[in-house]
């Protein structure tokens, strides 16, 4: 259901990680981003390397830094987060570049940034190198459960929908003299987003009903079909190198 449709995080090519199945890239973004999270945060060097192995499937996969930089931006809060610690926590104090910070949260901080940002990238990484079709067809082969996959896959399909319908109402709003940048709009606009979930409820029920008229019987179709031990021997093997440097981190 998601064919057609681009999305913003997918960079489509012929790389040999575009080509994995995607079963094996979420198994492997997902045990990555276990090794990054289970490591200790004094362990500085191990993230330098996991920041490394991230740069190899980047050069493989011939994904830029310079794509991957605008979209990481996304955990800008949690960057800020982690600048500020080191100022607001207690305990013992340290030097840190001429400034008198707190040994706590400055490591605090570190983690925070160090793990947030590999974790982003390593999920960027398999959204540039996977659809979101492709995805939905990972899980399946995973045998992820049946609801799931499908509560997934309507998503995927009528956020996009949902999108376009309050485009258009927001439109239709300013034409009638709506100004939404002052105060006393902001009754018509919580109206307009009541009427947003009514008309995608009834939308919902509506597309069920055609699912159910079609012979819909509460699973999704399967495409497709299992990796080989190459692929996953290929798929896994920077992951296995993140299980290394763990190993040898705690």
């Amino acid at each position: 259901m998601s064919a057609g449709h681009a999305h913003p995080l997918h960079r489509p090519g012929d790389s040999p990680v575009h080509r994995l199945a995607p079963q094996v890239k979420i198994v492997a973004a997902v045990s990555a981003v276990l090794c990054v999270v289970s490591t200790p945060r004094e362990r500085f060097w191990a993230f330098g390397v996991y920041f490394v192995l991230l740069c190899a499937v980047w050069a493989i996969a011939r994904i830029p830094p310079g794509w991957l930089a605008p979209r990481a931006l996304i955990e800008a809060p949690f960057v800020v987060l982690a600048l500020v610690f080191p100022f607001v926590a207690g305990g013992p104090t340290v030097a840190f570049l001429g400034i008198t910070v707190s040994e706590h949260g400055l490591l605090s901080g570190w983690n925070i940034l160090a793990k947030g940002t590999l974790g982003v990238l390593a999920s960027l990484t398999l959204a540039a190198t996977t659809s979101p079709g492709e995805l939905i067809v990972g899980l399946q082969r995973l045998r992820v459960p049946n609801m799931v996959v499908t509560i997934a896959t309507l998503m995927m399909r009528y956020l996009e929908v949902i999108g376009d319908e309050a485009r258009r109402m927001r439109l239709a709003r300013i034409s009638r003299g709506h100004d939404p940048r002052f105060l006393w709009q902001v009754g018509a606009t919580a109206r307009g987003v009541g009427t947003l979930f009514v008309r995608s409820y009834e939308r919902g029920e509506r597309v069920h009903l055609a699912m159910v008229s079609r012979g819909w019987t509460g699973a999704m179709p399967d495409h497709g079909g299992p990796a080989g031990r190459a692929a996953w021997l290929a798929g896994l093997a920077p992951t296995v190198l993140a299980a290394v440097v763990l190993g040898i981190a705690l």
